[in-house]
């Protein structure tokens, strides 16, 4: 690399990278060390405890019970986003008057933030739901966030809302990807608009299949803003969610040292999965 080149590289490159290590790497390696302390992020003197943190990590009912509610949430909200997400970039694809227009309305509810959402859907949860339900008769739409499984639910809904539409864009460039001779080919062979999906659409959509699988992956093992505007983790705890156990660990109770070891457990799980999901989904691509 030449004199000049380096030094444009790094006027570009010196920035980000003192970014990151100032803000992801050096809080990291701080936060594994802290890990293995009893500090309670005030005091000055910090007591070196070993491994008891994780030793306290997995005899914490409440950490898996927040943990076994987060993975199902996860499974539920990939499906249901990419889902969604995928049947909005067919419809908005398939030539349909006033599809540009489409697009952006579907888009716009990634634009909101996560904690104004969460307090929208509440007020339609609680008070739209419970109207209509008084009105109608039907018990299914009272009480909405006050049970486990509605909270769960509501999650579920309000994520898939904000997201299908930026998963939306994603599929759209996968589909508009295919090249337009084998549709014209498949045309010719007489294929229904079925087989077109099932035989064409979906194998060479793949990849980008890959990158929203594992993009609605991490974010809803994430989640916290929404989780906390919506349920709060109520009724209970019942819908407590990872981010929010941690924090409150840290922040609720003032013990850091055993929310970064809860971090990093669920950092190694979480990058596990999303290394398993990005190596099996790289194995159904097909090449155009």
């Amino acid at each position: 690399m030449q004199k000049g080149t380096k030094m444009w590289f790094w006027l570009f490159v010196g920035p980000i990278l003192f970014a990151f290590m100032v803000v992801q790497f050096i809080p990291a390696i701080m936060g594994i060390g802290y890990s293995f302390t009893s500090w309670n992020g005030i005091a000055s003197k910090i007591n070196y405890v070993g491994f008891d943190n994780y030793v306290r990590v997995f005899k914490d009912a409440e950490f898996f019970r927040a943990f076994w509610f987060t993975a199902k949430f996860a499974v539920v909200s990939i499906g249901t986003i990419n889902l969604v997400g995928f049947l909005l970039a067919l419809l908005v694809t398939s030539g349909l008057r006033g599809s540009n227009f489409l697009r952006g309305a579907f888009f716009i509810p990634n634009l909101i933030g996560g904690l104004i959402l969460g307090f929208i859907w509440q007020f339609i949860f609680t008070k739209g739901f419970d109207a209509v339900g008084a009105k109608l008769g039907i018990e299914f739409l009272r009480g909405w966030l006050s049970t486990e499984s509605t909270g769960f639910w509501g999650l579920v809904i309000l994520m898939t809302w904000q997201m299908a539409g930026y998963m939306m864009i994603i599929y759209i460039s996968g589909i508009q990807n295919i090249p337009d001779s084998i549709l014209e080919a498949a045309a010719i062979d007489g294929a229904s608009s079925l087989q077109v999906l099932k035989d064409i659409t979906l194998p060479l959509v793949a990849p980008a299949f890959t990158v929203g699988v594992f993009l609605t992956l991490s974010n809803s093992f994430k989640l916290y803003d929404q989780n906390l505007s919506l349920t709060g983790g109520g009724p209970g705890n019942a819908t407590q969610m990872m981010s929010m156990n941690i924090y409150n660990t840290a922040f609720g109770f003032s013990r850091f040292g055993l929310a970064q070891a809860k971090a990093l457990i669920f950092l190694v799980v979480l990058a596990a999965v999303a290394l398993t999901q990005i190596y099996l989904s790289k194995k159904k691509e097909v090449e155009m």
